[in-house]
């Protein structure tokens, strides 16, 4: 077997796919939950700032899909190298989309959205496919000690 295909068929397996959708779940259910609650404190704290400015709302969605990812990460036993490393593929092309939004390159807020949704989701990807072995693994609940804990089957 060629060496990408020996590649593709042991890390990316269902644990691969699950942590994939795991996470996707994690940061969609957080931005429903934290969306108002986002949008209430930002209004409070700059209350001189226009809480439905586009580059405001990309920056809040980019924080409150990221926020639970990272307990969720540690809660499953991965270090916080690793859970840095997933919150700056979410947060980076969160940055990228709003430098499109203020420089004018796209106005539309749905098309930044999108944009938005699909670079973090991809550059999440990206982040699992460049270190297979820690995300292609079982991690046993409440493993937080630095280091994932491969169970048994």
């Amino acid at each position: 077997m060629t060496q990408p295909l020996k590649f593709f068929k042991t890390s990316l397996t269902r644990d691969f796919a699950r942590h994939y959708a795991e996470m996707a779940i994690v940061m969609l259910v957080g931005m429903g939950l934290l969306a108002l609650p986002a949008r209430l404190v930002t209004g409070a704290t700059f209350p001189s700032l226009d809480t439905d400015d586009p580059t405001l709302m990309l920056a809040r969605m980019a924080v409150i899909m990221t926020v639970p990812m990272i307990p969720w990460m540690r809660w499953r036993g991965h270090a916080w190298a690793p859970c840095l490393e997933m919150a700056a593929a979410m947060l980076v092309p969160a940055s990228a989309v709003i430098v499109l939004a203020e420089a004018a390159v796209v106005e539309n807020l749905a098309i930044l959205m999108t944009i938005e949704h699909v670079a973090m989701f991809g550059a999440m990807f990206g982040v699992m496919v460049a270190r297979p072995d820690e995300y292609s693994r079982r991690c046993e609940q409440g493993g937080s000690r630095g280091r994932p804990i491969v169970s048994q089957r």
